[in-house]
């Protein structure tokens, strides 16, 4: 049991918090796999996951009865849930998702703003169990062990330096990222309607619930991320200076 007292030490004992400089060094790098396509299409399975997983965890928070999740090799994703398909608690569900990554990456921003790189690592561990024990589709299934493997070696293997570089480095991610698929979002709706299909992504279904212009729920989403992205910045660099 020595494993597990000297897991929660390190859980709730805050780490010495980087300079501005590695934190801004930190996320200069995040924005290179944003800017490389190649890259980004691998990091974004892991922004799918978080974005899946908002969904889910506001459809059980609002009563809805969660049936899975699916993750696809294209960096799309599925969550199915059981409930009434109109009202707040169907529109919180839907509104989720590209929320998520941004409000978990606000949050993430405010522990590690604390020096808890190490507690963070292990909340993120715990959604993606939480994740994996609702995945019902095999490339979901390893998009996820695969995530969590290398999460764990981190967690549990890593130095603290390591360990505070991936925590930073994940915190970024979620925070920027989460404004870049809201933009890809909004390409792929301009792309559906050059071509006539009908509007699926989460801002369409959004207007249709709420009968207003799924361009406007763009716009609402792209604020939350913003916002979150301007108030974590603060958080991670402006209380260190």
């Amino acid at each position: 049991m020595d494993w597990i007292g000297d897991a929660w030490q390190d859980i709730t004992t805050p780490q010495p918090v980087p300079s501005s400089t590695a934190v801004l060094l930190t996320a200069a790098g995040v924005l290179l796999v944003l800017l490389v396509p190649a890259a980004w299409h691998v990091a974004r399975h892991g922004l799918t996951i978080v974005h899946e997983a908002a969904h889910a965890a506001v459809a059980v928070l609002v009563g809805r009865r969660l049936s899975g999740i699916r993750v696809h090799s294209d960096t799309s994703g599925l969550t199915v849930s059981v409930g009434k398909p109109r009202g707040p608690g169907m529109v919180a569900t839907v509104a989720a998702g590209y929320t998520g990554p941004a409000l978990l990456g606000l949050g993430a921003a405010w522990l590690l703003s604390r020096g808890y790189a190490v507690a963070l690592l292990w909340i993120l561990l715990v959604v993606l169990v939480l994740v994996l024990v609702q995945i019902r589709n095999w490339y979901g299934l390893w998009a996820v062990l695969v995530t969590g493997a290398l999460l764990v070696a981190v967690t549990v293997w890593g130095s603290a330096t390591v360990q505070s570089v991936a925590a930073y480095a994940m915190t970024w991610f979620l925070l920027l990222g989460a404004p870049r698929a809201v933009l890809e979002m909004q390409s792929e709706r301009r792309r559906g309607r050059r071509r006539g299909v009908q509007d699926t992504s989460d801002a369409g279904l959004l207007g249709r619930l709420t009968h207003t212009p799924g361009a406007l729920w763009v716009g609402i989403l792209l604020l939350v991320c913003l916002g979150a992205l301007a108030l974590g910045a603060v958080w991670l660099i402006g209380l260190q200076v």
